[in-house]
């Protein structure tokens, strides 16, 4: 749900992005474990990762 939300926000924003779909490829997940993530969406932005469909850090983050 989130997913598709956050996807939808950046493609509006036009930013570009590389989907990660953890369901369909295992190193993807292999990557969020290593970071101690369990919860999707996530988005790096220059190292950070933001957890959540969180709007306003995400426009703090790409300047928007």
């Amino acid at each position: 749900m989130f997913c598709n939300k956050t996807q939808e926000y950046l493609a509006e924003k036009g930013v570009e992005f590389e989907d990660r779909d953890i369901t369909k490829n295992e190193a993807f997940l292999k990557e969020l474990e290593d970071m101690n993530i369990m919860s999707t969406p996530v988005i790096v932005i220059d190292g950070e990762a933001v957890v959540g469909f969180k709007k306003d850090r995400l426009d703090e983050l790409l300047g928007l």
